[in-house]
C-alpha cells in the first residue's frame, strides 16, 4: 500500500476514535426482584433496556457484582432503590459503582430517589454526622452526580462534592390529593409538629386550603435537645476562671397537646417526607379524630414502614396512606389495604434524559421556591 493511501486509512481511524460516545447504559444495583421494578418502569418509559449485571451476595454476605456488558466511554445510571436492609443496599451500590468505574465507565450517575441514612445529618452529642460520611464514600468510589428525592434536609447536598438534583414529589401527591380524595375542597392540611409546618404549608397554598398544626406531642428525635449543644454534660467547673458564671440553659417543657387550627368536619391531611415508624402519626390521627376530623389521609414521598407499622396503620384512626414507590412497600401493602402508592417513575426518568441530552433541569423544578 502507498505510503498516501496508509495516511488516508490512519485519518480515518484517527476520526473514527475522536468520535465521541454518546451512549448511556441504565443499572440496577439491587440484588432483590422487589427492588428492580421502579428501575424496571424507568427503563420502560426512557425506551431502554436494563443494563446486563448480576448482583449478590456470598455465602459470607459479602457483595459481589458482575458486570455482562461493555460500558468504555458511556455515561452509567445506577438505580438504586433502598429496602430494609440498608447496609446491603449502600455496598450494592458501591460495589456496582466501582466495578463500573474499573471498567472504565466516562460518567457515572446516582438515581437514588431514597437517600439513606438522610436523618443522621446532624451531630448529636458524641455521634457522627453518618449522612456526610456515606456522601464521601459514594464520591470516593466514582459517583459524578446523584439524583434524588425530597432528602430530609435540603442543606444535605452541601455534604457532596459533585451536583445533586434533589427532586421533588409534591406534584405528584398533590395531584392524588385532587384527583382521588372526595370533597378534598374541605380538607385541611395537618403538620404533625411545628417542625413540618413549613411543608404543610406549602402543600396548604397550592391546593387553597387551610392549615392546622399539631403542637405538644411527646419529643422526638429531630429535637433540639439531642443536636449537640449539651455534648460534653454540662458540669459546673468549680476549677474555672474565679468569679466566671456562666448563665444556665433553662430546660424545654412542652405544653399539653394542642391543635393550632380548627378540623372539627374536616378531612385532615397530614404531610411529611417519611414514614417509618409510625407511632407519631397515630397519634397525631387520634387527636384530629377527637378535635372532630371525619376523615385522615397521611402523604408522605417515602414509605418505610418499617417493624409492625402495616399493623399499626390498619387498627387506627387513619383512613389512608399514600406513599411514592421511592421505596419497595409491596409486602406491607398485602398486610394493610390502607396504603396506597403513586409513581414517580416518570419524573426520575425525564431527569435521566435530560441529563444525558445536556438539557436543563429546570423545567423539573418549575414553580418551587427556595422553601419548598
Amino acid at each position: 500500500m502507498s505510503p498516501a493511501g496508509l495516511r488516508h486509512d490512519a485519518a480515518k481511524l484517527t476520526l473514527r476514535m475522536n468520535v465521541p460516545k454518546s451512549g448511556y447504559r441504565v443499572f440496577s444495583a439491587n440484588s432483590t426482584p422487589a427492588c428492580t421494578e421502579l428501575a424496571k418502569k424507568i427503563t420502560e418509559r426512557l425506551g431502554v433496556e436494563l443494563g446486563k449485571s448480576v448482583v449478590y451476595q456470598e455465602a459470607n454476605r459479602e457483595t459481589r457484582v458482575d458486570v455482562k456488558e461493555s460500558v468504555r466511554g458511556q455515561t452509567i445510571f445506577i438505580i438504586q432503590t433502598v429496602p430494609r436492609d440498608v447496609n446491603t443496599a449502600i455496598m450494592e451500590l458501591l460495589v456496582m459503582t466501582y466495578a463500573l468505574k474499573t471498567s472504565c465507565a466516562k460518567n457515572i450517575i446516582g438515581v437514588i430517589p431514597y437517600f439513606p441514612y438522610s436523618k443522621q445529618c446532624k451531630m448529636r452529642k458524641r455521634g457522627s454526622i453518618v449522612c456526610k460520611l456515606l456522601a464521601s464514600m459514594l464520591a470516593n468510589a466514582g459517583l459524578s452526580h446523584i439524583i434524588t428525592m425530597d432528602l430530609h434536609q435540603k442543606e444535605i447536598q452541601g455534604f457532596f462534592s459533585f451536583p445533586v438534583d434533589n427532586l421533588r414529589a409534591s406534584p405528584f401527591l398533590l395531584q392524588y390529593i385532587q384527583e382521588e380524595v372526595p370533597d378534598y375542597r374541605n380538607a385541611i392540611i395537618v403538620a404533625k409538629s411545628p417542625s413540618a409546618a413549613k411543608r404543610a404549608q406549602s402543600y396548604a397554598e397550592r391546593l387553597r386550603l387551610g392549615l392546622a398544626v399539631i403542637h405538644g406531642e411527646a419529643q422526638c428525635s429531630e429535637s433540639d435537645m439531642a443536636d449537640g449543644r449539651h455534648s460534653p454534660p454540662f458540669v459546673r467547673n468549680t476549677f474555672g476562671h474565679p468569679g466566671l458564671e456562666l448563665p444556665l440553659m433553662m430546660a424545654k417543657e412542652k405544653p399539653p397537646i394542642t391543635v393550632v387550627g380548627d378540623v372539627g368536619g374536616r378531612i385532615a391531611i397530614i404531610v411529611d417526607d417519611i414514614i417509618d415508624d409510625v407511632e407519631d402519626f397515630v397519634a397525631a390521627a387520634e387527636i384530629l379524630k377527637e378535635r372532630g376530623a371525619y376523615k385522615i389521609y397521611i402523604m408522605a414521598t417515602h414509605g418505610l414502614l418499617s417493624a409492625d407499622a402495616p399493623r399499626l396503620i390498619e387498627e387506627s384512626a387513619i383512613d389512608e396512606v399514600v406513599v411514592t414507590n421511592t421505596v419497595p412497600h409491596e409486602v406491607q401493602k398485602l398486610q394493610c389495604p390502607k396504603i396506597k402508592t403513586v409513581d414517580v417513575s416518570m419524573i426520575l426518568a425525564e431527569a435521566i434524559r435530560r441529563i444525558h441530552n445536556g438539557e436543563s433541569m429546570a423545567y423539573l423544578f418549575r414553580n418551587i421556591t427556595v422553601d419548598d
